[in-house]
C-alpha cells in the first residue's frame, strides 16, 4: 500500500538526533507501509488524491485556523480526499484538519495544554482495533482540540481532558489526537523546551506520566489495520466532488 505522508511541519534541527524527522518516525512506526512523502506546509502538494492509496496527515505548531496559504489548500485536499474515498489517517494537526475541513469546529482547548502520557478509553470497538483493548496510552503534545464534530462522525475515544480523542468521518477517516509516532525522549525534550510556555507545575507531571508505558504498537497495528478496511470499503463510487484543490482557493470561504 502506497501512503501519502503530508508533512505539516519539520522536527527543529536541534531536537533531530532524537527520532529524526516527521518523514522518518512515521515509516519507522509503519514499516509494512510506503510512504510518499508531501512536504505541505512548503506547498508540495500530491496532484490528485488518486496519486497515493490512502493518506496520513501529520501533527504541526501551527493551528488548522492559522491564517495560511497552505492550510487553506490543505482543507481542500483533505476534502478532496473524502470525496475521492480515499483512506486518511490525522495525527494531532492532522486530526484537527479533519475535523475543521470537514463542518467541524477547532478551538484551544480550556484545559490549555495536554502533555505527557494521557490514557484514553475506548467508547465503541471496531473490527480493525486487533488485538483489542478497553483503554489506550499515547503521548500528547496540544493546545488545540476538536470542539465541534462534522457531519457523519463516531467518536471511538475519549480522555478526561480530551472528549474527542479518536473519531471517525465516514468509513475511510480515522483522527487520533495523541501522537502514537513520538518517542518519549522527544517529548521529554519537547516539555522542557517549552516548560514557561506550558507552566512549570504542568510540566513536571507530565515528565513523571513518562514512566507509564504506552501503546504505540497496539496503534500501529489497528491504524494499519484501518487502512486495510478502508481500502476495501472505498471502493464504492465517489461522492460529489469539490472543486480542484491544487487551485488556491478563495480564502472567504472559510468563515473566521
Amino acid at each position: 500500500m502506497k501512503v501519502g505522508l503530508l508533512e505539516c511541519d519539520h522536527v527543529a534541527d536541534k531536537f533531530r538526533h532524537i527520532g529524526g524527522d516527521y518523514r522518518d518516525m512515521f515509516p519507522a512506526l509503519f514499516p509494512n507501509l510506503k510512504f510518499e512523502l508531501y512536504d505541505v506546509c512548503n506547498g508540495h502538494f500530491p496532484e490528485s488524491p488518486q496519486e497515493c492509496d490512502a493518506y496520513m496527515c501529520t501533527g504541526s505548531m501551527y493551528s488548522v485556523y492559522d491564517d495560511r496559504d497552505w492550510i487553506y489548500r490543505l482543507k481542500t485536499l483533505v476534502q478532496a480526499i473524502h470525496q475521492a474515498r480515499k483512506p486518511y489517517v490525522g495525527v494531532c494537526f492532522g486530526h484537527q484538519m479533519m475535523g475543521e475541513a470537514l463542518g467541524g469546529k477547532v478551538r484551544k482547548a480550556e484545559v490549555g495544554w495536554c502533555v505527557g502520557v494521557h490514557s484514553f478509553r475506548l467508547l465503541q470497538k471496531e473490527e480493525w482495533m486487533a488485538p483489542p483493548e478497553k483503554e489506550y496510552r499515547l503521548l500528547m503534545l496540544c493546545q488545540d482540540q476538536v470542539q465541534e464534530l462534522p457531519p457523519d462522525s463516531r467518536v471511538l475515544a475519549q480522555a478526561p481532558d480530551c472528549p474527542v480523542g479518536m473519531f471517525t468521518v465516514g468509513d475511510t477517516m480515522l483522527g487520533i489526537q495523541a501522537h502514537p509516532e513520538f518517542s518519549k525522549e522527544y517529548v521529554g525534550a519537547l516539555i522542557q523546551d517549552r516548560i514557561q510556555r506550558i507552566g512549570e507545575s504542568k510540566s513536571h507531571s507530565a515528565l513523571e506520566s513518562l514512566n507509564q508505558p504506552t501503546h504505540a504498537a497496539t496503534l500501529s497495528r489497528w491504524i494499519s489495520n484501518f487502512l486495510e478496511s478502508a481500502v476495501d470499503q472505498a471502493k464504492g463510487p465517489e461522492k460529489n466532488k469539490f472543486p480542484p484543490y491544487s487551485d488556491m482557493i478563495d480564502r472567504s470561504t472559510y468563515p473566521a
